[in-house]
């Protein structure tokens, strides 16, 4: 939420608007070049992961990307 907030506000500022479609987190391991993406937002959501997750493959090509709904 303090990520989302922050963000609405810099944006507000340049006459934009935005809205928080859903949460989660993100258990970075960068020794071995992954990156998982699951849970959910209490306040927002869940997110939709498959989305989240092919932005950070194009992002980063050489890490393993993978995603669950399970956990918090």
């Amino acid at each position: 939420a303090d990520i989302y907030e922050r963000t609405a506000r810099e944006l507000a500022q340049q006459g934009l608007d935005c809205e928080c479609l859903g949460g989660g987190r993100l258990s970075h391991r960068p020794e071995e070049r992954k990156i998982h993406v699951y849970g959910y937002s209490v306040g927002f959501g869940r997110a939709d992961h498959s989305v989240t997750t092919e932005k950070l493959k194009a992002e980063y090509p050489d890490y393993e990307i993978t995603w669950a709904d399970e956990g918090y």
